[in-house]
């Protein structure tokens, strides 16, 4: 459905700020990879997928994760201990693939969809077997594979720069419309996400 090479490195940035680098282990982020319920995005050069940082459990700190987007990867001796530079700055925009899922039945399918989503609608780090490959973000609080389980907030859907009013050169280009129209089934969109830190925002 998707196709993720479209933009993982050529415009995933939709501002250039504000920026706050942290380094994480490769096996302290989720959901990509092997540290996931279901194959997810992976790790590597020109990959910018949102993600959690620490436990998948409330034991653990969820939902208060740290969130934020993958900036650049170094490889480790092995991939769990490669290091992965993650922006976690409130305020950052970037592009992302979020899955219309508004809720799961409870250890089982996706249950309800978002057709017309809004601005500033919350968006989910959601690890749950539901969304395809690739897929990191949903707009469901609540998580599929472990039922009442929430997931960490990543942000909230923003404006692309090409979504304001006049935003071309010499103005009069005609701004995209939101609410957005979306299917009423299963689908994963290309959105620009403001991010916001959840974690460290509602500890």
């Amino acid at each position: 459905m998707t196709t993720y090479a479209d933009f993982y490195g050529l415009g995933y940035e939709t501002s250039s700020g504000p920026v706050v680098i942290v380094d994480v282990h490769e096996s302290d982020i989720w959901p990509i990879a092997d540290n996931s319920n279901a194959a997810k995005d992976a790790i590597g050069a020109g990959l910018h997928p949102v993600i959690a940082i620490g436990g998948r459990t409330i034991a653990d700190g969820r939902p208060l994760n740290l969130t934020g987007v993958v900036v650049s990867f170094t490889a480790g001796p092995t991939t769990a201990t490669g290091r992965i530079a993650v922006n976690i700055a409130d305020g950052y925009i970037v592009k992302n693939y979020v899955a219309n899922v508004l809720t799961y039945t409870p250890g089982a399918a996706a249950l309800t969809f978002e057709s017309a989503p809004a601005l500033g609608q919350p968006v989910y780090v959601d690890d749950s077997d539901d969304l395809g490959a690739g897929c990191t973000l949903s707009l469901s609080a609540l998580n599929d594979d472990n039922p009442g389980l929430r997931n960490p907030l990543a942000g909230v859907l923003w404006y692309c720069q090409d979504e304001y009013v006049d935003t071309g050169q010499g103005g009069g280009v005609t701004s995209a419309v939101w609410p957005k129209s979306w299917s009423e089934a299963y689908s994963e969109y290309l959105v620009c996400i403001l991010l916001f830190n959840g974690g460290r925002n509602l500890a």
